[in-house]
């Protein structure tokens, strides 16, 4: 992703606090606290500019929705989106991945989304793909037991690869699409990317995984 500069974006993102939380590692184990409810939580990772996640909330109140997004200069996008929604229950982590067991506890996440994540093809970067095995332990490890990840690409070599490392991980695939929007799958809500791609015909792959760790 080319990720442009946007000076501003610190100081925004310190003003809206309510939604961009700071020191997200003192709420390990307390999401639940902090958003007021007793509600699943559901975590995107790779949450770009907020399109996606922005949808689900506003569809969803009875879910606590929260996206992690390493750039902050796209984060920020993904505050106005929130503020622009009005929705409560959704808050969102400038922080890497690979830090996720910092931030949550185990079987504290209820629901992995992975959107349009970076393919990362060349085979010397397969450790960075975020449907890699060590991702996978770490979501694993966040998720309730029989947690699920639902994942979404345009990319038929991600999916192909994904599809794979979740089977060889152990996973149960229960959906698997090689055209969504031609699938009749109900409650979709895009995210740019989608938009954008669908719009020039591209198909998008969707998959939804299950953990067997009951």
């Amino acid at each position: 992703m080319r990720v442009r500069n946007k000076p501003w974006a610190s100081e925004f993102i310190a003003e809206n606090r309510h939604i961009a939380v700071a020191q997200p590692s003192e709420y390990k184990g307390k999401w639940r606290e902090l958003f007021g409810n007793n509600h699943p939580i559901h975590i995107e990772v790779g949450t770009g500019k907020g399109q996606f996640l922005s949808g689900m909330a506003k569809a969803n109140p009875g879910i606590n929705y929260i996206g992690i997004e390493l750039f902050e200069s796209v984060m920020v996008v993904a505050v106005q989106k929130v503020l622009e929604s009005g929705a409560e229950n959704l808050k969102l982590l400038n922080v890497d991945a690979a830090d996720l067991t910092e931030i949550f506890e185990d079987g504290e996440v209820n629901r992995v989304y992975l959107n349009f994540s970076d393919p990362w093809p060349k085979k010397r970067h397969e450790k960075r793909r975020l449907t890699f095995k060590t991702y996978l332990s770490l979501y694993e490890r966040l998720l309730e037991k029989g947690g699920e990840i639902h994942f979404k690409t345009d990319n038929q070599g991600l999916f192909e690869y994904s599809l794979r490392s979740f089977s060889e991980y152990g996973m149960l695939l229960t959906f698997v699409s090689l055209d969504l929007h031609q699938s009749g799958f109900e409650g979709n809500v895009m995210t740019e990317y989608e938009e954008k791609f669908s719009n020039k015909g591209q198909r998008i792959y969707r998959s939804e995984a299950r953990f067997q760790n009951t």
